[in-house]
Formats: C-alpha cells, sequence, structure tokens
C-alpha cells in the first residue's frame, strides 16, 4: 500500500490535545481535512508526523513547539491606550480583535489585560510556546 509521501494529498483525522490532556481541536465529528505534504498548509510537526504513513494508519504523535507554533513571543504583545480603541468598544480578557498595521496587512489580536488606562494585545497564536500533542489516522492519500 503507498505510503505517504512529500507532495502527496492527504485526508487526515486528527484530535489535538495540549500537555494537561485539554483537547483544542478535533476532526473527529467533521469530514477529515486535507492538505498536500510540504506545501505549508498545516504545521510542519504535523506534515512530518505523517509522511510514512499509509491509509487507515494510526499514531499519537507529541510536536515541540519549535515544530508547531512557535515560542511565544514577547514583541507581538503591546500595550495601548484605551483612548487609541473605538470608542464603542468595551474590551474584555479573551475578546479578539484584528488590527490594521500601516501597510494595511491585518492582523488577528486576543485582549489579554485590560486596565482603566490601558489594554493590553497579543498578536501570537493561541498556542504559541506549547508542546501539541496529536492523534492522527491517515484516510486517504490522492
Amino acid at each position: 500500500m503507498a505510503q505517504a509521501n512529500v507532495g502527496d494529498t492527504v485526508k487526515i483525522h486528527y484530535t489535538g490535545k495540549l500537555n494537561d490532556g485539554t483537547v483544542f481541536d478535533s476532526s473527529l465529528n467533521r469530514e477529515p481535512i486535507e492538505f498536500t505534504i510540504d506545501a505549508g498548509q498545516v504545521i510542519p510537526g504535523f506534515e512530518q508526523a505523517v509522511l510514512g504513513m499509509t491509509p487507515g494508519d494510526s499514531k499519537t504523535e507529541m510536536i515541540p513547539m519549535d515544530k508547531a507554533y512557535g515560542p511565544h513571543r514577547s514583541e507581538m504583545v503591546l500595550e495601548v491606550t484605551r483612548d487609541k480603541m473605538p470608542p464603542d468598544l468595551n474590551p474584555e480578557i479573551g475578546q479578539q480583535l484584528q488590527i490594521q498595521q500601516p501597510n494595511g496587512r491585518v492582523i488577528p489580536v486576543v485582549i489579554t489585560d485590560v486596565t482603566d488606562s490601558n489594554v493590553r494585545l497579543d498578536a501570537n497564536h493561541p498556542l504559541a510556546g506549547q508542546d501539541l500533542t496529536f492523534d492522527i489516522q491517515l484516510v486517504e492519500i490522492s
């Protein structure tokens, strides 16, 4: 039977977990995800984990943060004075926003702290800085 190789398009079912066992995402109750290996569509460690699998194979793979979403970078956290926020916004911790850079690029951020004078915005991926564990099942190679 064919093994998954670089350039193959694969369909995968997965469950992603944090180190404490908390499930952060799963495809089990929906269609499997489809991606091309080595096309940069999923995190590098996930692509590497699929290499060599054959349809029907299952495995559990721990992916270190440097092969997942990278380290949490402090330079991607910024404090903004409340007067720089839209006047109709009532900022709350956990709220997701988008900020536009001077070049027009839009960046998703999460509010991580709110005081009377400032709002802290974090542009890191929510899973940055964490090792991840995936239960992976290769459904199909096309």
